[in-house]
């Protein structure tokens, strides 16, 4: 039983060990609380970035009449690759593996401006809408 008086209170009947359960049991509840948030926003982050893997798109690139020159080929491997490692990012976090220190969204966006260059210098279209 408590007892309030004035801005003091008084614990009547609860033993030390049974006031030090009640704040154990809040740390871990508060801790649950914590945690459950924790893998909702990362897991509205993942599917953030899955819509936007949709976007990286690369319309009436003409490979047949294209020179292919060194810098042909590192653009073709740029277009390529950014979107590779943009498809893998969004798995390593359903993984566990939180692989930046930046949001994953962040990471997306970085790798379809990458994309977005790669494109252009190989006279594709790409869609005007950014993720």
């Amino acid at each position: 039983m408590i007892k309030f008086i004035g801005r003091k209170t008084l614990y009547n009947n609860l033993t030390p060990s049974l006031i030090f359960l009640e704040m154990k049991t809040l740390i871990l509840l508060a801790g649950m609380i914590v945690l459950t948030g924790c893998s909702l926003s990362t897991s509205r982050e993942i599917k953030h970035a899955e819509k936007m893997l949709a976007d990286f798109q690369c319309n009436k690139i003409e490979t047949a009449q294209m020179t292919h020159s060194s810098i042909t080929s590192y653009h073709e491997q740029a277009l390529a690759a950014s979107r590779q490692k943009a498809e893998s990012y969004p798995q390593s976090y359903k993984n566990g593996e939180e692989l930046f220190k930046v949001p994953l969204t962040e990471v997306i966006q970085e790798q379809y401006y990458i994309y977005q260059e790669a494109c252009q210098h190989l006279g594709g279209i790409h869609p005007a809408q950014t993720p």
